[in-house]
């Protein structure tokens, strides 16, 4: 998608959850092409994400909106991150809840 002509040249480009249905190597690819069309002067990408792997892209402001409004975080300090981390530390810790 970002290879195609759509997205060539300079401009402001919004995407509302590219991840969506990608693997994870799929939304790795995904920041690959997202840093070579960065590299360029003139883009900018808005990005709304769900996903901790395409909030990790090198160089972004990250902004999140939580109850009390919009606020610039670290990468480390998203409540997305954090879940992942501590579902993947022990996934029995979430399963157990579920059914």
């Amino acid at each position: 998608m970002l290879r195609t002509r759509r997205f060539a040249g300079d401009g402001f480009f919004v995407m509302d959850e590219p991840e969506a249905g990608l693997s994870f190597t799929a939304q790795l690819a995904l920041v690959g092409a997202l840093i070579e069309a960065l590299s360029e002067p003139g883009r900018q990408v808005l990005i709304a994400t769900h996903s901790p792997v395409v909030a990790s892209l090198p160089g972004a402001t990250i902004l999140q909106l939580d109850d009390t409004g919009i606020h610039e975080v670290a990468w480390d300090d998203l409540d997305v991150v954090d879940h992942y981390r501590r579902f993947l530390d022990g996934p029995g810790r979430y399963l157990r809840h579920l059914g």
